[in-house]
């Protein structure tokens, strides 16, 4: 039990199943949406609202540990290449996404300064205090 006498559940996610950004949602679908109907898109938007929403796996308001093993082979993955493909992917398409906010996070990932996608992710984790994240 922890300290508001909710059970802790642990989820794990396997890194070695991540080997993109996109395998990266098949991945987090597979481990907390597998009882949903609906699956989460290719978005850390999304994946924020999930944590917000508690769906599938995280519902209710249990505290939740993420255990996601071979961590560094999914930090690799989802690197500077990874994050510098998404970025361009999304200045290919000004007409829905914001041109200049892209262009701005892609120099700052290429001047060292801006986070990779692992680094995102990793972030959107620690932004809810009822997740905890474990990289192994």
């Amino acid at each position: 039990m922890t300290q508001n006498n909710f059970p802790e559940r642990t989820l794990t996610i396997d890194g070695t199943r991540i080997q993109s950004i996109e395998s990266f949602y098949a991945e987090i679908n597979r481990v907390f949406m597998a009882k949903e109907d609906w699956k989460l898109g290719v978005s850390l938007d999304a994946l924020d609202d999930m944590l917000y929403g508690g769906y599938g796996a995280a519902q209710g308001n249990a505290p939740v540990k993420l255990l996601w093993l071979n961590a560094e082979h999914s930090r690799t993955k989802l690197g500077i290449a990874a994050t510098r493909a998404h970025y361009l992917d999304k200045l290919a398409r000004p007409e829905t996404f914001n041109h200049q906010h892209w262009l701005g996070v892609l120099h700052a990932l290429e001047a060292g300064d801006g986070p990779t996608y692992f680094e995102q992710i990793c972030q959107v984790f620690a932004s809810h205090p009822r997740f905890t994240l474990e990289l192994a």
